[in-house]
């Protein structure tokens, strides 16, 4: 999965520097889910308020299941994330102001989307099936932290220092990002030269 989402970020990007970035932000996502499983169901706190009896132990099914869906999850939102900023930078060049200028354009989408997935979710906790309220309130959790301080705060805040770094791959992958690369930078930088030319 991380080596598949990495190509796919790639091509979208022409950059090693933002699919390497975007997994570590994951792997945050992840560490705060499989945290809360540990804590509430493997070790029975909230036991009581949800109506389980804990054993000690999670089924090892469970966050393999948890793992596919909250990755996927994530990497939905980098890719709102990432296609609006690289659309902002292919158009204007400047690293800094394309990360707020892109966000601005692809976080209703990502709010949107993330509290509908978290409500879906977290009404599985509503059940007296663990499994279920393990699912539940797992991937409920990752989605509003992974949308919210993932996404909304530690993704910029590590783009907007690192400048044109962020768009950096060696120069054998740029020109197989040139020849095979899933960009829309033909389509942003049309605007500014139909204006070049109404000036002219």
């Amino acid at each position: 999965m991380v080596a598949v989402t990495f190509a796919v970020l790639f091509l979208m990007t022409g950059s090693v520097v933002a699919p390497l970035k975007a997994a570590v932000l994951n792997a945050l996502s992840l560490s705060v889910m499989f945290g809360a499983l540990v804590f509430v169901f493997q070790q029975g706190n909230l036991s009581g308020l949800l109506g389980f009896t804990p054993t000690g132990s999670i089924e090892p099914s469970v966050p393999i299941l948890m793992f596919c869906i909250a990755y996927g999850l994530s990497m939905d939102y980098e890719v709102f994330l990432l296609a609006r900023i690289k659309e902002s930078y292919d158009r204007t060049r400047d690293p800094v102001g394309s990360v707020p200028a892109g966000i601005a354009r692809s976080a209703p989408l990502v709010t949107a989307a993330a509290a509908v997935m978290a409500v879906s979710f977290a009404a599985y906790a509503t059940g007296r099936v663990v499994f279920l309220q393990q699912l539940g309130i797992g991937m409920a959790l990752a989605v509003l932290v992974d949308a919210t301080l993932i996404r909304g705060l530690l993704a910029p805040a590590l783009m907007r220092p690192a400048g044109h770094a962020n768009w950096w791959a060696p120069a054998p992958l740029r020109r197989l990002h040139r020849r095979i690369g899933l960009t829309e930078s033909d389509g942003a930088a049309r605007p500014a030269l139909v204006g070049q030319n109404a000036g002219s």
